[in-house]
C-alpha cells in the first residue's frame, strides 16, 4: 500500500453508506459521506480543483493572495490548499456562519472578514462583491470566484460523478443536490448527462432561497432568509445549469435541521445542517416513487462543525426550531427549564469559583441558587464581582455570602408585559408555578420569542 506524502491526496473517494431506518417508500437511499475529506467537506475538491486551475491559467503567483467570498466550506477547502501550497489566503464570509468555521479557518492560517447575510448582490457589503473589490484593490491577488469559475463543476464532473457511478456499479436513478455555487449539481449533470442520461437530478434547497421557483416557473421568486449554511442562493450562479433538474423540494430550516439530527441518532451520522435539507428531499422524493429506485444524496459536511448550533437545543430552541408545543405561558419562552433538568443552577454552599466557571461553561450571567429543589437565592456577574473585586480570594467563599434573596418571582400564566417593569429595574424574571421554580427569563428570550412571532 503506498502512503500518501500530503494531505491533499487524501481528498475525494469518500465512501458510499445505505441509509436504514428511515422510510424511503419503494427506494433504497444512498448517502456518499463527503464530511470524510480532510477538512470535512465535498468542498475540499473544489478547493483543490480552484488552485490548480488558477496555477495552471497562470492566475495566480508564487505568495500571492486568494480572495474569496465563501459560507464556510469552499474556504475552508481554499484554505487547507493555501496552507500547502503557500499562498495568502483572505476570505469574506456572511454573519451566519457557524463560530467553529470561523475558528477552523483561522487556525489553518486564513484571513476571515465578517459582512452581513441580510444585503443582496449590488450592496457594498455583499460578500461575492466586497471579495470582487478587495481584489481589484490588493496587488499580486486572484479572486476565485467559485459562483462564476468552470474548475468548480469540473471538479465533480472529474471525481465525485465517477466515483457515485463505480461505487453503485453503474446503477443510479437519481442524484438529489443542493446549489451553493452550483458546482456540484452541474457537474454531475454533465457526467450522468454522458454516461446515463436516465439518471434524475433532483434539487433540495432551503425555504427562502429562489432556486425551487425557478425550476419550476422559470422565473425568480422573491428571495427571503435562512438559517442553513452552504446551501441555497438569491440568484443562479454563472457555474450552475440546472436544466436537467426534473423534482424540486424546499426544505425549510426546521425540517432540515431534525432531519439531520435525526440522521445522527438513527445511523451515527454526524452530518452538517445542508445534509439535513439534502436528506429531507431525498425522503421526500423516494416516498413519493411508485417504482423501486436506487438514490443517491450527500453528507455534505461534518456536524462538527455545527455542535454550537443545529446540535445545541438551546440554540435550536432561541431559533424557535425544537418543533416544541407552546403552552400559551411564560414557558414558552424559557430554554433552561428546572424540571427537564436543563436550568444552570449552584447551591448555597457551592464556592463563588463555581458558579464563576458554570457561568463561563453555559454562557449565561445569572444562577439560580437552589436548596434542594426550593429556589433560595440568585447570583449574576454583578453580584459576583461586588463580592471578589477587592480580595480575589473570595472566590473560595460560598454562593450563600453573595447571592440575593429578595426575589420577585412571576407566575408562569403572566403575560409578556408584566415582565417588562422587572427588566426596566435591571432585574431578571423567575418564573414559578403554583410556588414551584420553572426558569428564568431574560430580556434576549423575550426579544426571541417576538422574533418568532414576526417570523
Amino acid at each position: 500500500m503506498s502512503i500518501p506524502r500530503s494531505v491533499l491526496e487524501q481528498i475525494g473517494r469518500t465512501p458510499m453508506l445505505e441509509l436504514q431506518g428511515f422510510e424511503t417508500g419503494p427506494c433504497r437511499l444512498f448517502v456518499k459521506l463527503e464530511n470524510q475529506n480532510p477538512t470535512g467537506s465535498i468542498k475540499d475538491r473544489i478547493g483543490l480543483s480552484l488552485v490548480d486551475a488558477a496555477e495552471r491559467n497562470g492566475d495566480i503567483k508564487p505568495g500571492g493572495t486568494l480572495i474569496e467570498a465563501t459560507a464556510g466550506n469552499t474556504g475552508l477547502g481554499l484554505a487547507l490548499v493555501a496552507a500547502q501550497k503557500g499562498y495568502r489566503l483572505l476570505l469574506i464570509v456572511p454573519d451566519k456562519m457557524a463560530q467553529e468555521k470561523i475558528f477552523h479557518l483561522q487556525a489553518l492560517g486564513a484571513e476571515v472578514r465578517i459582512t452581513r447575510s441580510d444585503v443582496g448582490k449590488g450592496h457594498p457589503e455583499y460578500y461575492q462583491d466586497m471579495a470582487e473589490r478587495l481584489a481589484a484593490e490588493i496587488p499580486n491577488s486572484f479572486y476565485v470566484n467559485q459562483f462564476g469559475n468552470p474548475a468548480n463543476p469540473l471538479a465533480h464532473e472529474t471525481t465525485t460523478g465517477p466515483e457515485i457511478w463505480d461505487q453503485m456499479d453503474g446503477d443510479v436513478d437519481a442524484v438529489v443536490c443542493g446549489v451553493g455555487s452550483g458546482g456540484t449539481i452541474t457537474g454531475l449533470t454533465r457526467f450522468f448527462q454522458r454516461v446515463n442520461p436516465s439518471t434524475q437530478m433532483v434539487l433540495a434547497d432551503p425555504v427562502g432561497s429562489v432556486l425551487v421557483d425557478y425550476v419550476k416557473t422559470g422565473r425568480y421568486g422573491e428571495a427571503g432568509s435562512w438559517v442553513i449554511e452552504g446551501i441555497g442562493e438569491d440568484f443562479i450562479p454563472p457555474v450552475c445549469d440546472l436544466s436537467a433538474v426534473v423534482h424540486a423540494y424546499s426544505i425549510s430550516d426546521a425540517e432540515s435541521l431534525q432531519t439531520g439530527r435525526a440522521l445522527l441518532r438513527t445511523c451515527g451520522i454526524l452530518g452538517g445542517s445542508s445534509t439535513g435539507t439534502l436528506l429531507a428531499g431525498a425522503l421526500r422524493y423516494c416516498r413519493e416513487q411508485t417504482r423501486p429506485q436506487r438514490v443517491v444524496t450527500f453528507v455534505c459536511d461534518s456536524g462538527n462543525k455545527y455542535l454550537s448550533k443545529m446540535y445545541n437545543d438551546f440554540w435550536m430552541f432561541d431559533q424557535g426550531l425544537l418543533g416544541q408545543p407552546e403552552t400559551g405561558t411564560l414557558l414558552d419562552l424559557i430554554a433552561r427549564r428546572y424540571a427537564d433538568g436543563s436550568a444552570v443552577t449552584v447551591r448555597p454552599e457551592d464556592s463563588l469559583i463555581q458558579a464563576y466557571r458554570r457561568m463561563k461553561l453555559d454562557d449565561v450571567s445569572q444562577l439560580p441558587v437552589m436548596d434542594g429543589d426550593r429556589l433560595v437565592g440568585i447570583i449574576d456577574e454583578s453580584d459576583l464581582l461586588l463580592a471578589v473585586h477587592a480580595d480575589a480570594a473570595h472566590f473560595h467563599t460560598a454562593v450563600q455570602t453573595a447571592m440575593v434573596t429578595q426575589l420577585q418571582t412571576v407566575d408562569v400564566n403572566a403575560s409578556v408585559d408584566e415582565l417588562l417593569p422587572l427588566f426596566d429595574q435591571g432585574r431578571v424574571a423567575i418564573v414559578e408555578d403554583a410556588g414551584r421554580f420553572v426558569g428564568l427569563i431574560t430580556k434576549i428570550d423575550v426579544l426571541n420569542y417576538l422574533r418568532h412571532r414576526v417570523q
